[in-house]
């Protein structure tokens, strides 16, 4: 069923008095926070926004619910549209707010949480827009349910490299992406990439080798196109970024082309 959906003003995100109405479900009733525009999505089932808490399975069952979702409901939308931080902000606030408070109880406690959960910034910290790349991506990119199911279960097996990867502009296209982590899957490096760098003091607190690896090959751009290599040269390209920080020499030398 398609829903209308009245777009929000600019400067709701950090607005007080917005953060209050909607406490008392009073946003849809004041004009002053609309503007005259009015867009259509394909459906009105609400989805997991925020998974930035709970064990890993839940997280990864709120992911999965997510991408369902996304691909069965808006996907087909207009890219402009689901890639738009006011368009998902104005529905889940104008439409889902019971949804929203019921999943998510703590929006009711301050508006750092709600600015946190609900109406935060559109970017690769965002779990709204982590959920619709990787279901853009992955329905544009696999042909069959088996291969949807086995990129969502890359994606959401090597998270920290994903956010990593979404981060870079350069490497924000499905086919970097998901080649990349089939690379990781066939060279079995996942809970490598996922561990902490220790006793490397010029580093930082919390790096992890698959960040670096993805910084290795942000840095070494446009020299090195990686966005743009064939599976064998990117696969090259990232056991010599690993070898900077991790011997990949204690690799099986079945996993190891290099």
């Amino acid at each position: 069923m398609e829903v209308k959906i009245r777009l929000l003003k600019k400067g709701y995100r950090k607005n007080k008095a917005f953060y209050q109405d909607f406490i008392t479900n009073k946003i849809i009733e004041k004009d002053e926070y609309f503007t005259d525009k009015i867009i259509t999505l394909p459906s009105h089932k609400p989805f997991p926004i925020y998974m930035g808490k709970g064990s890993d399975s839940q997280r990864k069952e709120e992911f999965l619910q997510a991408f369902c979702i996304l691909a069965d409901h808006y996907i087909t939308s207009n890219r402009d549209l689901h890639l738009d931080e006011v368009v998902w902000h104005s529905y889940f606030l104008t439409h889902h707010r019971d949804y929203l408070i019921n999943k998510y109880p703590s929006i009711l406690e301050g508006q750092n949480h709600f600015e946190n959960i609900v109406t935060k910034a559109f970017d690769w910290e965002n779990y709204i827009y982590k959920c619709v790349l990787a279901t853009e991506y992955v329905e544009d990119y696999a042909n069959t349910s088996e291969e949807k199911e086995y990129y969502y279960q890359l994606i959401l097996d090597n998270l920290d490299v994903y956010n990593y990867i979404i981060k870079y502009e350069i490497f924000r296209n499905k086919d970097f992406l998901l080649k990349l982590l089939k690379i990781i899957d066939e060279l079995e490096i996942s809970p490598i990439m996922k561990a902490k760098i220790k006793d490397r003091p010029n580093l930082g607190k919390d790096e992890r080798y698959g960040r670096r690896v993805i910084f290795e090959l942000n840095k070494s751009y446009p020299v090195v196109m990686a966005p743009m290599l064939e599976e064998d040269e990117l696969k090259e390209e990232i056991l010599r970024a690993l070898n900077l920080y991790y011997d990949i020499s204690t690799l099986s030398i079945s996993r190891v082309t290099i």
